[in-house]
């Protein structure tokens, strides 16, 4: 029985492979991993995997836009699956948490800049930085403890 991810991977011309697969199945699980997360996933699916393989399979599929890869500012790169919904990203400044966000404001690309300079603009990538609710607990104790100081 043919899976949606077998279906994806034949529509862009790629060859359906175990690796393949397992990366797309552990991005769909953890989206928002870097590439180790992903590869110890995958080692845990497969067995043995090398982690150049995965770099190769991250990198395949990033650039047929299976996937999308996200890189918060003093992160390294994360990976999701890519949804073409343009969807944003909150991040969590604290403890480096991401959630996605639906598209700010209407369909893609969402935003529309003073000068678009001739381009045909498709997706608009935005990150909200913040404290989630847990660390901004801690943030507005830390906040309060440096005022009484």
């Amino acid at each position: 029985m043919e899976t949606p991810f077998e279906d994806q991977l034949r529509d862009v011309g790629l060859r359906v492979t175990r690796p393949r697969i397992s990366v797309l199945e552990e991005l769909e699980e953890n989206p928002h991993s870097s590439a180790d997360q992903v590869r110890q996933g995958v080692t845990q699916r497969l067995g043995s995997v090398s982690t150049q393989a995965i770099y190769d399979v991250l990198h395949v599929l990033t650039e047929k836009r299976l996937l999308r890869e996200v890189e918060p500012h003093g992160s390294v790169p994360l990976y999701e699956l890519a949804r073409h919904d343009n969807h944003h990203h909150l991040v969590c400044r604290s403890c480096k948490t991401i959630v996605n966000i639906p598209c700010v404001i209407g369909s893609a690309p969402c935003l529309t800049p003073s000068n678009d300079h001739g381009f045909a603009l498709d997706e608009a990538e935005v990150t909200f930085w913040g404290y989630c609710p847990k660390c901004s607990e801690g943030e507005d104790s830390t906040t309060q403890r440096q005022a009484a100081s």
